[in-house]
């Protein structure tokens, strides 16, 4: 669990021969902090209205982790859009005086040294879905965004490693939202084998990077049983499908909405995913 400072420092008022304004209360060293980064998931994005973005599955795992660590503060830096390279070099949000999301990362964790308890982060889901258009996946597309996945993670990565060399850091594999195309008849049922097949490089190479860095890795794509088409189970108003297609209904709006994001229940299953390994 996360790790507690309770040092309280206490700051005593020189006298000078004066009377002077009173000191200030010094700053509670208790307070820890959780600073999320990512993409929209971790911003925490539905196509809903309103949108409530404590639903994600930061807001969600930042109140768990409160049980137990109440003075635990939230920094969210999520950023809807967000791919690797954005997050590495900027021009997707803003952060004010900042370039990048890393960068307001790596400030954030220098101005709170040695009082951030924990770091996650999802990010390469906007790097792939470009390659999916059309009802077709492309694959050179794929090796491509997988190519420069690897070189910009490992760069993410070694930077914020290089400031918070001790620091908890969990990062994530992803679900894949376009299994539910096996609702589509023949057709989008070889679109959801292929994209099991892309699912399963994708998510591979992410755990190999995160571990490469000292980084745990939550295990999303297992939750969603992201690669099971074998067992049958129920789906209302649909018949039986696959376990893998059941879970992307249930737990996303993909087969509602055609929208990727993970509802609110979809985003309990990924706090709870994250807290398993914090």
């Amino acid at each position: 669990m996360l790790r507690r400072i309770t040092s309280v420092a206490a700051v005593a008022a020189l006298a000078l021969g004066f009377v002077g304004t009173p000191a200030s209360a010094s700053p509670d060293r208790s307070t820890t902090y959780y600073l999320a980064l990512g993409d929209s998931l971790a911003a925490g994005y539905q196509p809903a209205t309103p949108l409530d973005r404590a639903e994600g599955y930061v807001g969600q795992l930042h109140r768990e982790l409160q049980a137990t660590e109440p003075k635990l503060r939230l920094e969210n830096l999520g950023c809807d859009g967000e791919t690797s390279g954005s997050l590495l070099a900027g021009g997707t949000c803003e952060y004010p005086g900042r370039d990048s999301q890393l960068e307001a990362a790596e400030r954030f964790l220098h101005a709170h040294k040695d009082k951030v308890s924990l770091v996650t982060i999802d990010i390469g889901g906007n790097d792939l879905n470009r390659c999916a258009r059309g009802g077709t996946i492309d694959p050179a597309c794929v090796q491509n965004a997988l190519a420069a996945l690897a070189v910009n993670l490992g760069q993410i990565l070694a930077r914020l490693r290089a400031i918070a060399p001790r620091t908890p850091m969990v990062g994530m594999t992803y679900y894949n939202p376009y299994l539910a195309a096996w609702l589509a008849g023949p057709a989008g049922r070889a679109l959801a084998q292929q994209s099991i097949q892309v699912s399963g490089a994708f998510n591979g190479l992410l755990t190999t990077l995160y571990r490469a860095a000292g980084v745990r890795v939550a295990d999303v794509a297992g939750a969603f049983a992201s690669t099971d088409l074998t067992t049958q189970v129920p789906l209302p108003g649909v018949g039986t499908v696959p376990l893998a297609v059941a879970r992307i209904c249930a737990w996303t709006w993909m087969c509602t909405k055609s929208d990727i994001h993970a509802n609110v229940t979809g985003y309990a299953v990924l706090a709870n995913a994250y807290l398993a390994e914090v």
